[in-house]
């Protein structure tokens, strides 16, 4: 079997996505004398274990149980993964957490120490550093054109859509053109006139990164959730330093395909 082959037939450990299950947690819901709060933080209940638990943090701040294991028991649904994702919310907002159930890894064809060195790598989190041309600003206006029939082809054909973005910063304004791609990434982030954004011109990734100061008083902008920023001063396009967080797996993922990719243009194949 060619390496290549090999490479195109890797498996990947498969985990099961609990969508919104645990969305809601942000920490473990502690004050400053590491008592529970009885609601806070998307917790509720268990005050012995998320005082427990934030003992634990304070020691892996500290540095003083690194390389250790922490093992949670109960019964099912007593809320020993909450109590771990709160755990790893409240180290770092992009510390990864990686859930692997039993069943999963006797079902599957792989080997038991693949599996388990997949999701072990999953849980291991590393931060690249960049630096990228940003364009960050307030939203003055933003305008989407619906797309119009294209001429000659048949019916329900169209031309991708087109609009226009006003930003502005405390010293200048400009207005973009904005192409389908841009589009699509801001309407995932819903972004509307009064959010502050920034726009990464090699990617065209677009991160909300709240709502102007000086929207404070609108009535559609109220929630509990919503945070406030000041308006950017200084130029609208600036190079600004970028992290990337990233675990692990990942990033043998992406080298696994990369050197595959290669391979087909080197004739590097690994043919016997």
């Amino acid at each position: 079997m060619t390496e290549l082959k090999k490479l195109s037939e890797a498996r990947d450990l498969m985990r099961i996505e609990r969508i919104g299950a645990h969305s809601h947690i942000r920490g473990l819901g502690l004050d400053a004398g590491l008592e529970a709060r009885a609601v806070s933080e998307g917790m509720v209940g268990q005050c012995a274990a998320r005082k427990s638990a934030g003992l634990i943090l304070s020691l892996i701040k500290e540095g003083k149980i690194a390389g250790r294991a922490i093992l949670l028991a109960g019964q099912p649904g007593t809320g020993k993964t909450t109590v771990a994702m709160g755990l790893a919310k409240s180290l770092v907002a992009e510390t990864p957490l990686a859930t692997v159930f039993a069943s999963e890894i006797f079902s599957l064809e792989m080997s038991k120490t693949e599996a388990l060195t997949q999701a072990f790598r999953k849980a291991i989190g590393v931060r690249i550093k960049e630096e990228a041309e940003i364009i960050e600003g307030e939203v003055v206006e933003i305008s989407i054109d619906r797309p119009a029939a294209v001429a000659g082809s048949s019916a329900g054909h169209f031309s991708s859509k087109t609009g226009k973005l006003t930003l502005k910063t405390t010293d200048m304004e400009s207005v973009y053109e904005l192409g389908g791609k841009m589009i699509e990434a801001l309407g995932k982030e819903k972004v509307q006139s009064g959010d502050v954004i920034a726009l990464d011109r090699a990617s065209g990734k677009a991160t909300k990164l709240g709502r102007s100061i000086t929207r404070s008083s609108d009535y559609d902008a109220t929630g509990p959730s919503t945070k406030f920023v000041r308006c950017p001063e200084g130029e609208l396009q600036k190079r600004k330093e970028v992290v990337h967080c990233v675990a692990l797996h990942e990033i043998d993922v992406i080298n696994s395909r990369m050197q595959g990719f290669l391979a087909l243009f080197t004739g590097v194949t690994g043919e016997i």
